[in-house]
């Protein structure tokens, strides 16, 4: 009810400024208020222990300012992130757009962050210990082809503060990103992070498992065919899916045109497709995290009868508010 009255004053702000008031609201949040005491039955999954079955997405906190104010939000996990080794402004503004007619946003930012250092340093102070994933990606000016350098740096800097890394190549606002998960250059990619990850887990005595993000725009043939390289591997688990470049849901409005990644609800049915598929494709162990679209409790269950063991969210608040959490976290006992 707070927020519905608050979003009017919100949404007359640029979307970034109302972005990085909302994340300094949640910062402090999280130095006041602990994490709910959860009556949840516990999830356990990839060798972790998640608090409930939904998490913050990749892409609202990118530099993990917020993480300890999240979890007192009710979230069960945190995912942070996209991270890069060297600090990166992103593309130029204006970046975010609103849809509000479609509760949709287009956004280009280009994975601006704080490089993995600082957010690494910034992870070692929080004061909560729920699940954070970290969703690492390579620097603008790095070359498709030394791609794998800037992954294995990412994961070497977070290795000890992260409790699961998700391997981003599915982003469609870092150029030639996406082609990365085709499968002649994600196997050799996946393969050669996965073998630096052991070396590290003999070197620090803890396992963290490697996730990949997948797009909604790959067709189902080729869906299928990088699920199934990735698991080949193996990954630990996959994430469905990223943001969209279509525009079919949202046709006709004046700022489809806007080059971007669409998330919110115009890309629900593509994301929880997606879902289906990989569960047809990678039977019934295979731990998948649906996100795309998630607005209601209605929406986080027909992701869950898709196929997805969690669920996360972003662009849902932004509409919907802080409430989201609970009623999501309620439907999915």
């Amino acid at each position: 009810m707070v927020y519905q009255l608050a979003r009017p004053a919100l949404f007359r702000l640029s979307p970034e400024k109302a972005h990085s008031l909302t994340l300094n609201t949640v910062r402090m949040l999280g130095r006041i208020k602990p994490p709910p005491r959860t009556t949840e039955p516990l999830i356990r999954l990839m060798g972790l222990t998640f608090g409930n079955r939904v998490g913050l997405a990749a892409g609202f906190d990118k530099n993990g300012v917020a993480v300890d104010g999240w979890f007192a939000l009710g979230f069960g996990h945190v995912e942070i992130g996209t991270v890069t080794p060297k600090p990166q402004a992103g593309n130029p503004l204006p970046r975010v757009f609103r849809l509000p007619e479609h509760h949709g946003v287009i956004n280009r930012m280009g994975f601006p962050n704080d490089g993995a250092e600082r957010v690494v340093a910034r992870l070692r102070s929080r004061r909560t210990s729920g699940v954070v994933g970290v969703n690492i990606g390579k620097n603008a000016v790095t070359p498709l082809d030394r791609a794998i350098d800037d992954y294995i740096f990412c994961l070497r800097a977070v290795f000890t503060v992260a409790d699961y890394v998700t391997v981003n190549v599915s982003s469609p606002n870092t150029a030639g990103l996406r082609s990365l998960q085709d499968v002649d250059h994600l196997v050799p990619l996946l393969s050669g992070i996965l073998e630096e990850s052991r070396v590290l887990e003999r070197r620090h005595s803890r396992r963290v498992p490697l996730l990949v993000k997948l797009s909604p725009d790959l067709t189902e043939a080729e869906l299928r065919k990088s699920a199934a390289a990735a698991a080949s591997v193996p990954v630990a688990g996959i994430i469905a899916t990223n943001t969209t470049i279509t525009r079919e849901s949202v046709s006709g409005h004046a700022l489809a045109s806007e080059t971007g990644g669409l998330s919110g609800r115009p890309l629900f049915t593509k994301s929880c497709a997606a879902v289906r598929i990989l569960r047809e494709t990678l039977g019934p162990t295979m731990p998948i995290i649906g996100v795309g679209g998630v607005a209601s409790a209605s929406d986080a269950r027909e992701l869950r009868q898709a196929g997805a063991d969690l669920i996360q969210f972003y662009t849902g608040m932004i509409y919907q508010g802080p409430a989201l959490v609970r009623e999501v976290v309620a439907a999915l006992r």
